[in-house]
């Protein structure tokens, strides 16, 4: 993998973890812009395996159906970061009497 392939997947990753972020379900906007880079990167990677193992062989032009899983693929790693960080908003629905 030459130099210009990894800064082609990281600019990937990065708009790849941000749509993630986007599609994720609720409030994941409180883990770090370099995890969400990593979420991306992960969700274009593991999100090829997956098309592949599933028969998916490409397409001429665009690829939608290898994007739309990568996107998901990173929007599952993004509510796992989240998670596993225990940055949340969220405030607590008691309060301290």
């Amino acid at each position: 993998m030459g130099i210009g392939e990894i800064i082609v997947l990281i600019i990937v990753g990065l708009i790849i973890g941000l749509l993630g972020k986007f599609v994720a379900p609720g409030d994941k906007d409180n883990i770090p812009l370099w995890l969400t880079l990593l979420c991306g990167i992960g969700g274009v990677l593991l999100g090829s395996v997956i098309y592949g193992a599933f028969g998916g062989d490409g397409s001429g032009g665009i690829d939608w159906t290898r994007w739309i899983v990568a996107i998901l693929t990173a929007a599952v790693l993004v509510v796992i970061a989240s998670s596993l960080t225990g940055r949340n908003t969220h405030k607590s629905s008691r309060t301290r009497v």
